[in-house]
């Protein structure tokens, strides 16, 4: 009898999907490892035999959990101005020890139920009086500690960004929950020390540029005058050497370039002596003149001085600068340059994350590599005894051969999926593929046992026997799934990825792999194809 598409789409539809995934598991370039802001060190990390990549369990790494720093005081009317939420903001920061405006952020919804939060070190007493010396009336019930959900969506968002252009494959940011109605923020960062995680969620990344002059020829001082923050940067390219020095050439958006351009005349950078005279931090040079610097300032401190150079200042003056919009973002080093760039792309964290108040712990590279061979041989463990097990049971090859390979199907199209999604598998993915093994092989056990308690006559008589044995089936698969569910959008940790990988299997395997068994066997006992 010729072979019936029609009949056996389902095999057809299984040896597709086989060959895309070991296409995404072993083809270089098949699948997006590190993505593509990955850099050659840390993207080199994730390639071996496979496509696969490892998460923080499986390749070492960092791991952060700690909350963020803030107060929200809920249930305040606030004005629906602009302009009048900007000085109430001012005034409260300004009311509270070592706040900036930055530091204050101001919520206003169409419903009600406005917010206004301090990402800093304050007490409830020091921002309940600094509200009400703005004229917002709250009471110390109504502020809590932490930050709203938005201001959490926004941090995870950002410090996402900073990992990825970091080139950390495998990172992942989230958020949990504790029954308390506690948020932790947690930073996962395979193949990264605990120095270079702890520079990265630490720093909040708040990027300017002052002008450090005399002002108006008064020699005898110096001040300090915002010139550009983030906003004002259209375009970051990667960072690079020009003339033996590292930084980041920008592009500014057009009315922050004339801005900057009036700014650097009225402060006299673009004549004498304000061209290339800088050695910041001292007052005056050497002949007594005043500093012009330019100083690139990431979160408070200075990471590098310099004066205006005589081509910039030329182009200033010219207005060439206005047209082309670009200039050269000096740094110290090439690392500080990434840095600076990853910030200024990524953006500053909304809040602080607050170390001290929760925990920070590395997993080495050596005791990681020894959980990949564990967990492939416990795999293959499990492979093996559910093989010797059906093969006791039944007796047949016929039978037992296509059970094992169509379970273990099942695990290589999962792991061809991680592959093409760029899943970082830890432990917990593992556990999930090897309780995929199991309740694959429960269902195909109950698949065999009502198809072969009895001879079967003809393919309609196999078909009946088959929808039997696949509504039991389908009740099991649809409780597995409702059980598995809450795991996988509560905050429980690893419990995600054991649900995620166990409901993915369970799906594949009623959607596909079962019925595909069940084409398989019906040829192998009747003849029918």
């Amino acid at each position: 009898m010729a072979f019936s598409f029609r009949e056996n789409w389902r095999v057809v539809v299984l040896a597709v999907l086989l060959l895309a995934s070991l296409v995404g598991l072993f083809v270089p370039g098949a699948a997006p490892i590190g993505g593509s802001s990955a850099t050659a060190v840390n993207a080199s990390q994730t390639h071996g035999p496979t496509n696969l990549k490892y998460g923080l369990q499986l390749s070492g790494g960092t791991k952060v959990r700690a909350p963020i720093v803030g107060l929200t005081a809920t249930n305040v009317k606030l004005p629906t101005d602009q302009q009048a939420q900007r000085q109430l903001a001012t005034t409260i920061a300004g009311d509270l020890p070592n706040v900036g405006i930055a530091d204050v952020r101001l919520r206003a919804y169409s419903n009600g139920g406005d917010t206004v939060e301090v990402f800093a070190n304050v007490t409830r007493a020091q921002f309940v009086s600094a509200l009400d010396d703005a004229g917002l009336q709250v009471s110390p019930g109504d502020v809590r500690d932490g930050v709203t959900a938005a201001t959490r969506t926004e941090i995870v968002g950002t410090l996402t960004q900073k990992v990825n252009s970091l080139g950390f494959s495998g990172s992942k940011v989230t958020v949990q929950s504790t029954p308390q109605g506690k948020h932790y923020v947690v930073v996962e960062v395979p193949n990264a020390n605990i120095s270079e995680v702890r520079d990265l969620v630490t720093g909040r990344g708040q990027i300017t540029v002052l002008a450090y002059h005399p002002p108006n020829g008064n020699y005898s001082r110096q001040v300090n005058d915002t010139v550009l923050t983030r906003s004002d940067f259209r375009v970051v390219s990667e960072p690079q050497f020009q003339r033996g020095s590292p930084g980041v050439p920008v592009t500014l958006y057009s009315d922050a370039a004339k801005r900057f351009a009036g700014d650097m005349q009225k402060y006299g950078f673009t004549h004498e002596p304000g061209i290339n005279n800088c050695a910041y931090p001292n007052a005056t040079d050497a002949n007594g003149k005043g500093e012009y610097c330019l100083l690139n300032v990431r979160d408070g401190k200075v990471v590098y001085s310099a004066g205006m150079s005589q081509g910039l200042a030329t182009e200033i003056n010219n207005g060439a600068f206005e047209k082309r919009q670009t200039f050269f973002l000096q740094t110290t080093s090439m690392a500080q340059a990434r840095q600076v760039a990853v910030d200024l792309r990524a953006g500053a964290l909304a809040a602080p994350l607050d170390l001290q108040h929760g925990t920070i712990y590395n997993i080495s590279a050596s005791s990681a590599e020894r959980f990949k061979p564990l967990s492939f041989v416990t795999g293959l463990i499990a492979a093996v005894v559910v093989s010797l097990v059906v093969y006791v049971r039944y007796g047949e090859l016929r039978i037992a051969l296509p059970m094992l390979l169509t379970a273990l199907s099942e695990v290589v199209i999962l792991l061809g999926f991680s592959a093409f999604v760029g899943l970082a598998l830890n432990l917990s993915y593992i556990a999930g593929f090897v309780a995929v093994i199991g309740t694959g092989v429960d269902d195909l056990v109950i698949i065999a046992d009502e198809v072969t308690t009895e001879s079967v006559s003809s393919a309609r008589v196999f078909q009946s026997r088959f929808r039997k044995a696949f509504w039991i089936i389908g009740g099991a698969a649809a409780t597995t799934i409702i059980a598995m569910t809450p795991l996988t959008v509560l905050s429980l940790g690893d419990l995600r990825g054991f649900a995620l990988i166990t409901i993915l299997g369970v799906l594949v395997g009623v959607l596909l792999t079962r019925p595909a068994y069940g084409d398989v066997l019906r040829y192998l006992m009747t003849g029918d194809r």
